[in-house]
């Protein structure tokens, strides 16, 4: 064991011991956890955001104000005004249901959106009672060492914790023997991560990303269709997990929604290599790696369409400033690593459909996305888009709304994640629902089910009986 993985496992066994010291922690001790959290971040909201300005290269402190200071903190305070009933005990035939906290909570973020990423799981962690370990992305070192410091005069180590290293301690991390452990990631990296958590049986939350599709129906209003998606696709610099990766169009239509999504572009983007609303591509190997999905998929045969200012055309993508212009491809091949790849930039595939089935199939092929999305009317056809597809969350008409509603779980299935969080979601999350059971029978459940009568006739005739009864009953409960 190294010296950070002693340290990591030192705090660990600090914050279980305290845990368990406490014996339960109240619904004031929990709100004064969150609060505290939630008010050291927030008032320094203005440093943090020039911190990860400087991190990325150029990211608008508007853009992280508005995307990882409003968000969770919504959530949060509805997690606040409900909390105490969110505890109480769940009365059943029988008993009741505990609600009880976990223990000690690990957390790791993700580089894309490092504040909410981070901090949404942990507020909600505290909330239900638990400790909490946090590690922050590698890669946002100002960021990191300036909220090292925010935190730890705010918490002492037995309650929250602030961790922040490079990729050998997050590894190391990811080894502690958490009560639970929360990742926000790549499908690939989460899967190390799960497999490395369960060696020691710890269960796991992973939110991970995904190819996110969109479908514009025959029906959509074009217009708007475009605006949103354009949109969407380039927010963040386009690194954001629900972020469009493709989007299928109808095939009589596909010319004039190219046309009007490059003239979307020219619009938002009248000058790209020096504008200071341009999010960089936050390193270099992701750079890299969008740069080699777009020139292997044009090697294979795609058509890529580049929109940069003219005069700025010779210099786009450029390497030294992360920045890469939005780019479309279309009649990219199936074989193009971009078709299974997730973008996670300002890159977008456009398919053409002759029959919605075509598109569907498609989607259905390929591993669950986070989320979907429909542009069109609530149809016939968009109930059977809802039927037979599946992913983490959908929004018809526009982009990332599903993540962004009061109170709805917002979490992927399979490929793109395990378990959700948000709202009342996330307390359950990071909360054990233990079954308190009380019986007055004197004859207890177990008694007869030992010792003679087990093989008596009469035993027999009772439970053959009772079987043939709920035979019965669920007989009477099929459709006619």
């Amino acid at each position: 064991m190294n010296d950070k993985s002693a340290e990591l496992e030192r705090i660990l066994n600090l914050q279980r011991a305290a845990f368990l010291a406490e014996g339960g922690a109240s619904v004031e001790v929990r709100k004064s956890r969150v609060g505290r959290l939630a008010i050291a971040i927030l008032s320094n909201f203005d440093a943090i955001a020039e911190a990860l300005n400087a991190d990325y290269g150029n990211r608008p402190p508007a853009l992280t104000k508005a995307l990882e200071a409003l968000p969770w903190s919504q959530d949060i305070l509805h997690t606040l005004d409900n909390l105490e009933k969110w505890m109480e005990p769940e009365e059943i035939s029988g008993g009741f249901i505990q609600q009880k906290p976990k223990g000690v909570v690990g957390v790791m973020g993700a580089w894309n959106f490092p504040v909410t990423l981070t901090f949404e799981p942990a507020l909600s962690a505290l909330a239900a009672g638990n400790r909490v370990m946090m590690n922050f992305p590698e890669y946002q070192v100002r960021t990191g060492q300036l909220l090292q410091k925010i935190i730890s005069d705010a918490f002492d180590v037995t309650e929250v914790a602030f961790v922040h290293g490079d990729l050998s301690a997050a590894q190391s991390f990811s080894e502690l023997r958490f009560d639970h452990l929360f990742f926000t990631g790549s499908p690939k990296v989460g899967s190390i991560v799960a497999q490395t958590a369960a060696r020691k049986l710890v269960p796991v939350t992973t939110e991970l990303g995904g190819k996110n599709p969109v479908v514009v129906a025959a029906d959509a209003d074009l217009n708007l269709a475009v605006s949103r998606i354009a949109a969407t696709r380039v927010v963040n610099g386009g690194q954001v997990c629900l972020c469009p990766d493709y989007v299928w169009v109808p095939r009589r239509a596909m010319d004039e929604f190219i046309d009007k999504l490059i003239a979307q572009y020219r619009v938002t983007f009248a000058t790209y290599l020096n504008n200071p609303a341009v999010v960089s591509i936050a390193n270099e190997r992701n750079f890299d790696r969008i740069v080699g999905l777009v020139d292997d998929a044009v090697a294979k045969g795609a058509k890529k369409y580049v929109v940069a200012p003219p005069s700025e055309e010779e210099e786009l993508p450029d390497r030294g400033s992360r920045r890469i212009p939005p780019t479309i491809l279309v009649d990219v091949p199936a074989s193009a690593e971009i078709s299974e790849e997730e973008v996670f930039g300002p890159v977008l595939v456009v398919y053409g459909y002759d029959d919605l089935q075509e598109a569907i199939e498609y989607i259905t092929a390929r591993p669950a996305p986070l989320a979907a999305y429909w542009y069109g009317d609530d149809s016939p056809e968009f109930r059977r888009f809802l039927d037979q597809t599946t992913s983490g969350g959908v929004t018809r008409n526009d982009g990332l709304l599903h993540a962004l509603l009061p109170g709805a779980p917002f979490g992927g299935i399979g490929n793109s994640g395990s378990g959700a969080y948000h709202g009342k979601t996330g307390f359950d999350t990071f909360t054990h629902r233990r079954p308190i059971a009380t019986i007055s029978n004197p004859d207890g459940v177990a008694n007869p089910l030992v010792g003679d009568l087990l093989v008596s006739a009469p035993m027999r005739g009772y439970l053959d009986g009772a079987i043939a009864a709920v035979i019965k009953e669920f007989e009477a409960r099929l459709p006619v």
